[in-house]
């Protein structure tokens, strides 16, 4: 990263603790999401990236498999005081790139309409597909 938050590390598959995953989630989306689910899938992963500015962490993002040529963008997130200052769209492509370095030839990603701009900005394209709630 450059400027304000040079600082900040990317690092892949660094496993961080519930205690931090909370902490990011709670100032991300002002919840209480549980993240103990996320000891269970990281594991399983083909890959995750977390974002740390000196010992906090401020980004995440993990990328689950079929265990074949297919993979999906799960999670992604950005600390609030960090948003637009290309954090998010770094932890993407470097997920993309690191997806594709282990052996992924597709990766899929789910999106509401208002982030369209972001995500084709980080090389997605637009595609139909099915969803059923369950």
């Amino acid at each position: 990263m450059t400027g304000l938050h040079a600082q900040i590390e990317i690092r892949t598959d660094s496993f961080p603790s519930d205690k931090e995953l909370g902490a990011l989630w709670r100032a991300a989306w002002k919840n209480d999401a549980d993240p103990l689910r996320f000891q269970r899938t990281l594991r399983t992963c083909l890959l995750h990236l977390t974002a740390h500015e000196g010992p906090r962490l401020v980004g995440f993002v993990k990328v689950a498999t079929d265990g074949g040529k297919h993979a999906f963008l799960l999670d992604p997130v950005v600390h609030p005081e960090l948003r637009r200052s290309g954090l998010g769209t770094n932890l993407v492509k470097t997920a993309i790139a690191t997806a594709r370095e282990r052996g992924a030839r597709y990766l899929h990603v789910d999106f509401e309409p208002a982030l369209r701009p972001f995500y084709e900005k980080c090389g997605f394209a637009q595609t139909e597909a099915g969803l059923i709630q369950l």
